[in-house]
């Protein structure tokens, strides 16, 4: 049996994350990918500003820092001066759905060739557990300490059902990051989204259903029965577009 080695993607930088956080994980299988598909050489990834602001140090590629929610537009920058590059940004949900949503949507519907990361844990982890588009009605945040309120704050915003109609968008798929098994398909989702950049098919991006056991004042096991017990029914994981599938 062969021996398991660290994958040559992930620099040897103890990570800064909480205990139960899977974004760890999610470094991991991205890194694997890149390496397995022979990308590490012509990688550049772009850090976004929250949990994942230090991604710059623990990725082995080029990296890029971008001001909060603009990955997506720095991402367009470097892949049109750079189209041989492969270009990912790595975004959390506030990151992305709030304040870089408009960046997200039209880098999407220009069909960029990059691909997101995109880390779905309800919730503003890094700044102190605020209400976050994601957070769920009824869920307790430091700024929803009543539970978010569908009059007062609307909806949990579903990103991959709202881009799903967005023409530029090649492969578009929700994962949950509870088990070993679910990391299998986080894994097989993005190879997918990177092979399909290579391809030059389009705008990529895969949404994985993360926890925040501090922000939400649980253990790491009961913080992963929570995303399936109440974030997989608002955020059912699936294909929501894949161009190369009828």
């Amino acid at each position: 049996m062969p021996e398991y080695q660290r994958t040559k993607g992930l620099t040897d930088i103890q990570t800064h994350y909480c205990p139960g956080c899977t974004h760890g994980i999610v470094h991991k299988i991205t890194a694997e990918v890149m390496e397995e598909l022979g990308l590490l050489g012509k990688a550049i990834g772009i850090a976004s500003v929250g949990c994942s602001v230090f991604s710059y140090e623990y990725f082995n590629c080029d990296m890029q820092q971008a001001p909060h929610g603009r990955a997506c537009a720095l991402a367009t920058g470097v892949k049109r001066v750079l189209p041989d590059s492969i270009v990912f940004t790595y975004q959390g949900d506030g990151d992305l759905a709030s304040i870089g949503i408009a960046e997200t949507i039209h880098a999407a519907n220009r069909g960029e060739h990059i691909t997101v990361i995109f880390v779905n844990n309800a919730i503003y982890g890094m700044t102190g557990g605020q209400m976050a588009p994601t957070t769920l009605i009824d869920q307790k945040t430091s700024t929803s300490q009543d539970g978010r309120h569908i009059l007062e704050h609307g909806h949990p915003l579903k990103v991959c059902e709202m881009f799903s109609s967005i023409e530029g968008v090649a492969y578009l798929e929700r994962v949950s990051l509870t088990s070993p098994a679910q990391a299998l398909k986080v894994k097989k989702a993005i190879k997918k989204a990177f092979t399909y950049q290579v391809e030059k098919r389009g705008f990529t991006m895969i949404e994985i259903l993360s926890t925040c056991p501090v922000n939400w004042g649980m253990k790491p096991r009961e913080s992963m029965e929570w995303v399936k017990s109440n974030m997989e029914p608002i955020f059912p994981p699936g294909v929501f577009k894949d161009v190369m599938k009828p």
